[in-house]
């Protein structure tokens, strides 16, 4: 591609690897459940046995 010949193939590289990770964490920022919930549930499947 000769239009992307000032760019180097090694920075485009870097670039998109960066995007990519900046896109996941914050899809996964968003995506995660809060901790409040989980640790009330656990809490009480832990008390709440009836042998």
């Amino acid at each position: 591609m000769p239009q992307m010949a000032p760019m180097n193939w090694l920075m485009l590289f870097i670039f998109f690897i960066l995007l990519m990770f900046m896109i996941n964490a914050l899809n996964f920022s968003f995506m995660t459940p809060s901790t409040k919930k989980t640790s009330k549930k656990l809490s009480n499947l832990t008390t709440n046995w009836k042998w």
